[in-house]
């Protein structure tokens, strides 16, 4: 089945206003920065986005929030995004930070059809309010929900046209756990190449999870936070 959309636009063209969308990448590695700009040219509102974090101001995911798209948002650190923290402070968006394994793992259990599952992080903190909390064996533990979404953008280096996914380096972080759990994948990949191309055993991804795949533009790949040594001994 060739699952390529011709363009990003069509890869998105039905996402609803309202949905829930998880966006793959880590700051600003690995984002679906293409269908993030499609995402903002159609003008949905109102969306629940699940993502590690926001990245930066004019770019990937700020882009939306510049563009008043984004009514919660579910993620581990926004610490670089200035627009996320006024709209914070000013009560535009419901904001639910949560430690980043529990929520990578909460990501995978939604993709493995686990419904909750039982860890210590956040136990006697702010994370744990409103949670139920169990002893097992000597220790206490806090009870966390799955997540799932409506819908889910990745980006992968390669894939084929039946959807199969590689990842490139660090650029394999959320992007492999997301795309199993929506309703709606749909990746963008630097390079497209045939079925039978990619060797089997770097297949991270399997086509099963993908709906669609969309060839993205030529790339920025900035850095997040760029720091540069002056001099001195290593």
């Amino acid at each position: 089945m060739n699952k390529v959309v011709l363009s990003a636009d069509a890869a998105v063209a039905d996402i609803a206003s309202g949905a829930t969308v998880m966006l793959g990448g880590f700051g600003l590695c690995g984002i679906p920065e293409t269908l993030i700009a499609a995402l903002v040219r159609l003008g949905v509102q109102g969306l629940h986005t699940i993502s590690n974090n926001m990245g930066v101001d004019g770019f990937g995911m700020g882009l939306m929030l510049e563009a008043g798209m984004i009514a919660s948002h579910v993620g581990s650190y926004v610490g670089e995004n200035r627009r996320l923290e006024t709209m914070v402070l000013q009560g535009q968006l419901d904001l639910t930070l949560i430690p980043q394994g529990t929520l990578a793992e909460r990501i995978r259990a939604g993709g493995a059809g686990i419904p909750a599952f039982y860890v210590p992080t956040g136990l006697g903190t702010v994370v744990a309010e409103g949670k139920e909390t169990r002893q097992i064996g000597e220790r206490m533990y806090v009870l966390e929900h799955a997540l799932h979404a409506d819908v889910a953008l990745v980006k992968a280096w390669k894939g084929d046209r039946l959807g199969n996914l590689v990842y490139r380096k660090t650029a394999r972080n959320f992007n492999p756990a997301m795309a199993t759990a929506a309703d709606l994948t749909i990746a963008e990949v630097e390079e497209l190449v045939e079925p039978g191309e990619l060797d089997p055993d770097q297949i991270v991804t399997p086509g099963i999870y993908v709906d669609r795949v969309v060839v993205g533009a030529a790339y920025r790949k900035p850095i997040e936070a760029e720091f540069i040594r002056s001099g001195g001994a290593a």
